[in-house]
């Protein structure tokens, strides 16, 4: 730990600030699970509608600074793709 005062706080800081991260990050990464298990047990409905909501955690991601854009845009054009895919 550090010793001085200011840098004390900036570990406390830090510490706070990675764990809202990684809550953001894993939300995300549950969301995108949640699609492609929909997409494999081929339920069109839900999985549009986990769509929706996977792609707004991408974007909280991405506006954040914890994924780059072009990867938040890759994940989304990957996982529209299975889902239009579905029995269409």
């Amino acid at each position: 730990m550090a010793n001085i005062k200011s840098a004390q706080k900036r570990v406390v800081t830090s510490n706070e600030k990675r764990a809202v991260n990684n809550s953001v990050k894993a939300d995300m990464r549950s969301a995108v699970k949640r699609v492609d298990t929909l997409v494999d047990q081929n339920q069109k409905e839900d999985a549009v509608a986990a769509l929706k909501s996977a792609v707004t955690k991408i974007d909280k991601a991405v506006q954040k600074g914890l994924i780059h854009k072009n990867n938040g845009n890759r994940k989304k054009a990957r996982l529209t793709k299975k889902v239009n895919g579905l029995s269409a």
